[in-house]
């Protein structure tokens, strides 16, 4: 069985390039657009990993994490934040918050693929 991963961004280069990086190396992707259909197709499609832009409309990247932190049913997803907000008070919010790594854009690409491995697994 694939891993399952949901790319929660707005900017559709991103999405693109995510999409394709993370179904190049073997994972289930689904894609959303703003931060309510995050949570709704967390709740549908339970990724094992989300990959998390802070500036979503309807509802923003931070509130999407706390909100998932809080629900039993969606808290084993594992969060990485991936955002151009890259200050210390934003980047300690997101871990407080309970992301389990934070990556800012511009990303490497190794980078992420580096974290995602060191959270799901091999």
């Amino acid at each position: 069985m694939k891993q399952r991963v949901l790319i929660a961004d707005d900017e559709p280069n991103i999405v693109i390039s995510l999409e394709f990086l993370m179904e190049k190396n073997g994972y289930e992707i689904r894609t959303v657009a703003n931060g309510d259909e995050a949570l709704r197709v967390a709740r549908e499609f339970r990724p094992h990993l989300l990959l998390l832009d802070i500036m979503l409309p309807l509802r923003n990247g931070f509130e999407v994490c706390q909100v998932i932190r809080e629900s039993p049913e969606l808290n084993p997803v594992k969060i990485i934040m991936l955002t151009a907000k890259g200050r210390e008070t934003e980047v300690a919010k997101g871990l407080a918050l309970g992301a389990d790594a934070y990556i800012t854009k511009p990303f490497a690409t190794r980078e992420l693929l580096e974290a995602v491995k060191r959270l799901l697994g091999p």
